[in-house]
Order: C-alpha cells, then sequence, then structure tokens
C-alpha cells in the first residue's frame, strides 16, 4: 500500500508527464535495492528531523522531496523559507515546517538545528560577501549542529573547491569546508558537479536562448562538464544522512556518467529541439572582454568570477571518491534531453521531426 506522501508524489510526476517506467526507475534508484515494493522508502530516517539550511533553492527542493518519501520530518530553514511552500502537498501534518534563518548570525542558526537528527547545508551565492556567506556561516552551521548533538552533518560544496583559486566562489567553498570539518569532523562533503533538471535554470536558460536566436555565442566551448541529474545528488545527500558512520568525515566528487564540452551540449539541445544553430565558439581572450564589460549588469548571462568556473571545468579530478560510493548509479542527461526539450519545438510536442 503506497504512503500519502507517495501517492502524491506519483500524482505530480503524471501530471508532469512522467511515465510509470521512469516513475519506477526513480524509486528504485532512491531505494537503492531494484525492489519496488510499496514505492514508499521509509526506513532509518523514519520520523527523524532534518533541517535543509538553504533548502528552498533548487537542490534542497529535491533533498526535501526524497527525505519526505522516506518518511523523515523536515525543517526548511531559510531567509525566504516562504518560496519552499509548495512542498506543503507532498507532506503529511505536521511533518515539515518552515522557519526563517540566517546562518550567518550564529544564534540563528542554533536555533533552527535544535533537536535535529542531521542537517544539511546548502547555502550558496554567486555575489556578495562570500567567504561569510559560503565560509563563515558553514562553520556556525557545523558548530551549532554539534553543540546540538545533531548525528550528521552534510555540506553542499562544488567540484573545483579550492582555498588556493583566484575564483571567489571557488575559495569561499573551501573555507567553508575547512570550517565545518573543523567543527564537525565526521561531516561529509559532497562537492557536485553543475546540476540538470527538468526545472533547472542551466539547461533551460540555454535551451530558451536556442530557441529565441538563429545564432548564439558559446563561451569556454572545449571546457568539459559531467552533468548530474538533480535527483541523483538528492539521493547522495540522503545517503550520507543515512549512514554518517561509514560516509562522516569523508568528501566526495558527485558527478554525472557522461562529460562533454560546452560546445557539445548547446548542440545537443539544439538537436533536441529539432532546431539548426550557428554556434560561435569564443575564445578565452574575447569571452574574458565580454564577461568583465557585462558582468555587472542586471541579468548579465555570466560574470568574471563564473566564467573562469566555466572555463575550469566540472569533471571530477579523481583525487576523492566518486558517486558510486554513496550507492548512486547516476542517470545520462540523453535520457532525458529530448522529451524535456519537447516545450522548445516549434509546434511543442507535435513539432515535426525537422531542423526549424
Amino acid at each position: 500500500m503506497l504512503t500519502p506522501v507517495t501517492r502524491r508524489r506519483l500524482q505530480a510526476n503524471a501530471a508532469l508527464g512522467m511515465s510509470v517506467g521512469e516513475q519506477a526507475a526513480k524509486y528504485m534508484q532512491r531505494n537503492h535495492t531494484g525492489e519496488l515494493g510499496d514505492m514508499a522508502t521509509y526506513g532509518s530516517l523514519e520520523g527523524k528531523l532534518v533541517v535543509l539550511l538553504g533548502g528552498n533553492g533548487f537542490l534542497g527542493m529535491h533533498i526535501a522531496q526524497d527525505l519526505l518519501e522516506r518518511g523523515a520530518r523536515l525543517r526548511i530553514a531559510s531567509r525566504n523559507p516562504e518560496t519552499a511552500f509548495t512542498l506543503k502537498p507532498l507532506s503529511d501534518l505536521g511533518q515539515i515546517q518552515f522557519v526563517h534563518c540566517d546562518i550567518t548570525k550564529p544564534d540563528s542558526a542554533a536555533k533552527v538545528v535544535g533537536g535535529a537528527y542531521g542537517v544539511v547545508n546548502l547555502v550558496g551565492a554567486f555575489k556578495g560577501d562570500l567567504d561569510t556567506i559560503m565560509g563563515t556561516a558553514a562553520g556556525n552551521a557545523a558548530k551549532a549542529a554539534r553543540e546540538a548533538g545533531v548525528k550528521a552533518f552534510v555540506q553542499v560544496s562544488a567540484i573545483g573547491a579550492d582555498a588556493e583559486s583566484e575564483i571567489s566562489y571557488a575559495q569561499a567553498k573551501a573555507i567553508g569546508e575547512r570550517k565545518v570539518l573543523t567543527e564537525f569532523p565526521k561531516a561529509t562533503i559532497l562537492r557536485p558537479s553543475v546540476l540538470f533538471g527538468e526545472d533547472d535554470n542551466f539547461i533551460n536558460m540555454f535551451a530558451k536562448l536556442i530557441a529565441a536566436l538563429p545564432a548564439l555565442p558559446v563561451f569556454a566551448p572545449e571546457s568539459k562538464l559531467q552533468p548530474l541529474h538533480v535527483d541523483d545528488a538528492a539521493a547522495a545527500a540522503v545517503a550520507a544522512l543515512e549512514n554518517p558512520a561509514k560516509h562522516g568525515g569523508k568528501t566526495f566528487e558527485i558527478a554525472g556518467p557522461v562529460a562533454m564540452t560546452m560546445a557539445e551540449l548547446n548542440r545537443k539541445i539544439a538537436a533536441s529541439q529539432n532546431r539548426d544553430r550557428a554556434f560561435i565558439e569564443l575564445p578565452d581572450f574575447i569571452s574574458g572582454l565580454f564577461a568583465s564589460a557585462t558582468g555587472w549588469l542586471p541579468g548579465a548571462p555570466i560574470n568574471r568570477d563564473q566564467l573562469t568556473l566555466l572555463q575550469q571545468g566540472g569533471e571530477p579530478s579523481g583525487q576523492f571518491p566518486g558517486i558510486d560510493k554513496l550507492g548512486i548509479s547516476p542517470r545520462p542527461l540523453d535520457l532525458y534531453l529530448d522529451r524535456w526539450m519537447a516545450r522548445y519545438r516549434k509546434h511543442g510536442r507535435f513539432g515535426a521531426r525537422t531542423a526549424g
């Protein structure tokens, strides 16, 4: 018999056009067993309180859905928790709460982690005082969690985190990792590659541009990425929460199974839209000039730090265990791209399979 949470999740997926087979594969992935059974994944997290710091973002919302299906109780803590209210229909009565929190302030962090079994810190930014937002604040959260007796702490960092990097984002992520491990030595560090999903701001950003423009520039065309499905990243976080004795104190680089260049990614998206587009592969020098000249503008496609991160690429270094060590078999982008791009075709899903 299906639980209420799982039933509502299945109905929501069906409304998005997900087939029964796709839903079955998704739930088998989350069970890590290969058996559907009830399709509800109640287990070691059932009834336990997990706090998602910055849980109103893209990855946080998917982690929340995974945890709800497992019967965990959730506390979404954010400066703008109301943006996560769409999770309410997926939860049982009293299973989820939303609280205001600013983890740059130690007292605020301490208040929201009280009584929790696990904490996942997802707070991040590309602008502002990054050392405070992703460095000091991460340490505040880890210290508060340790003092509150939290059993499992997961810090979401990024592939390329490096205290010696010239990129302020990568520096701040590395500072955050160090501060977390100082305060909570058995924390699990996850370094994801770029994430994709049907509701992302990555694939969809390129998709909109490709649908609208006959020719497009490609920044860092030869830089390689290994995009990771957001649900696989969520499953990795849940696996770390479920078994801190096994995964605690370790850093994992989590990425998808297929590496591709930025130029290849753009061509894949165009092909899935059945569009013939001209892609102008920009040299790094030209890309740098563009990012420096326009990056400060609201809505600019890329700033200098983002360009440098893109040029650095998003492949695992091989120095840390991968997502497979968390029991996850990541899914490739190609498995979903044609279906997701249907809405960008000239006549939607009824469009002819010809370039245009």
